[in-house]
């Protein structure tokens, strides 16, 4: 209990002062944003504040600050401090920077940013890899939903319809403008989503059935995989996630002023880590450790769980309510997910969107794709999911260790950026060379591997900032 309370402190500390200090090393600025400047009707239009805030947050907290955080708590409560730290330090940091620096170049997309400052070969490879992680990333969450509201509805409205359902709903979600739909409910499914994680920590603070471990640094999973790197893969979206480098242009495109950044998007992933440590506490507790836990994940799914969870915890009528707040937010990032692959796919081909046949020749065949991938097996779809999310971090997080390279005079300041960059490059390619979907080498090749390529990428970054400093083509913007 004192180890998840002094969590959620910590995390409003680092959104406090870590914040503060990552938006002082930016530098926003009066000029005028996207939704002033450009304002098309479709997708820059100018939001509230408090508006732009609940949309970033339903976009980028689908079920991996749910579904990932469970599967992380079966590693013990070392998860905590992944999922405390890696926000502050890293996630909140690189959504910060992934809609800032969009901000700046009109709304443009990471896969447009990647080519910007790391050069043509990187825009192709982003385009294609981003659209692959939303096609995704969108399919993952049409079928963890609907497999929860099917458990809720009779037995005849199975899978298949909410399936349809769904899909029809991100058909209307991808085309119109994004303040006539998703700029009215979400701000609602917002509350629901925080009233849903208030509620479930209450829970288990004020019940006496429950008790929430303290941090250790143990390794309790009951499978012995590694705490590293299989940790910081699994958690994804309550710790860091490239998904969102896709998500924060979004608001981007929104926002009337740069000062609402830090609020907007490091503001929404600290919540969005919040409703992490959440989940990641109620699992073990409810359960009693990470046997019991591991073995209710296999047999029930993570659905099953949350549904047990929900309803022991908070009754019939509270649990209602949270598994309501548990499917907005896979459907709210699902949609998300398909309206920014339209978005890429358009800057690609050059489209212009204001046109709704424009649209409609995109997004139609990537609800079809979508379609297609939701038979495939949803723990298959995860893993690949869960790996490309994560490298696509460590991707944005270079893009923005380039832009601070390029535009501030002081090379300390991209140090900001660097150090979780090389750090998730370290995850990334160790996981993918240990993983059973990857080259399933041992330890003692994957962990040597994953470091010496973060060395490497972070030495190259020192050279490059040592040239830029002594050619003084650091320029302040």
């Amino acid at each position: 209990m004192f180890s998840f309370c002094i969590a959620l402190i910590v995390l409003l500390i680092g959104f406090m002062t870590y914040g503060r200090v990552v938006e002082k090393i930016f530098g926003p600025d009066d000029r005028m944003t996207p939704a002033v400047e450009i304002n098309d009707g479709v997708d820059c239009i100018p939001m509230k504040t408090w508006k732009a805030l609940l949309i970033q947050l339903l976009n980028i907290a689908g079920t991996g600050p749910i579904f990932g955080a469970l599967m992380g708590a079966c590693f013990g409560p070392v998860v905590f401090l992944w999922i405390v730290f890696g926000s502050i330090l890293g996630g909140a940091v690189h959504d910060y920077m992934c809609g800032m620096i969009s901000e700046r170049h009109k709304g443009a997309s990471i896969a447009e940013l990647s080519g910007i400052y790391l050069g043509k070969p990187v825009l192709y490879i982003m385009r294609v890899f981003s659209i692959l992680l939303l096609l995704l990333t969108g399919t993952v969450f049409v079928t963890s939903p609907a497999a929860l509201i099917a458990r809720l509805t009779p037995e005849f409205l199975g899978n298949t319809f909410w399936i349809i359902v769904i899909l029809l709903y991100y058909i209307a979600a991808t085309l119109l403008p994004i303040d006539k739909l998703i700029g009215k409910l979400y701000p609602v499914f917002g509350v629901i989503l925080i009233i849903m994680a208030v509620s479930i920590a209450g829970a288990m603070i004020i019940l006496p059935q429950y008790t929430i471990p303290e941090i250790t640094l143990a390794d309790l999973h009951p499978d012995g995989l590694p705490v590293w790197p299989f940790m910081f893969i699994t958690v994804a979206c309550g710790a860091i996630s490239g998904f969102h480098a896709t998500q924060s242009p979004m608001m981007s495109k929104c926002i009337t002023s740069e000062k609402a950044g830090r609020k907007v998007f490091y503001g929404a992933m600290i919540i969005e880590s919040v409703i992490a440590l959440v989940w990641a506490a109620a699992g073990v507790a409810f359960y009693g450790g990470t046997q019991v836990l591991s073995e209710a994940l296999s047999e029930s799914g993570q659905s099953g769980v949350v549904y047990e969870i929900s309803k022991q915890m908070l009754g019939n009528a509270g649990g209602i309510l949270a598994i309501i707040g548990v499917v907005v937010c896979p459907i709210t990032s699902g949609d998300t997910a398909f309206r920014s692959a339209r978005l890429i796919l358009a800057e690609w081909t050059k489209l212009d969107q204001k046109k709704i046949l424009n649209r409609l020749i995109i997004t139609l065949p990537l609800l079809g794709i979508g379609a297609v991938l939701t038979q495939v097996d949803f723990n298959v779809l995860w893993r690949y999911f869960s790996w490309s999310n994560q490298t696509l971090a460590m991707i944005a997080l270079w893009v923005a260790t380039a832009y601070l390279l390029k535009n501030k005079k002081h090379k300390t300041a991209s140090l900001m950026t660097a150090l979780p960059a090389s750090f998730m490059s370290a995850v990334s390619l160790t996981y993918i060379l240990m993983a059973p979907e990857g080259f399933k080498l041992s330890a003692d090749i994957g962990y040597p591997a994953g470091i010496a390529f973060a060395v490497c990428l972070f030495v190259v970054y020192l050279i490059i900032s040592s040239v830029k400093k002594n050619n003084g083509l650091c320029n302040g913007v």
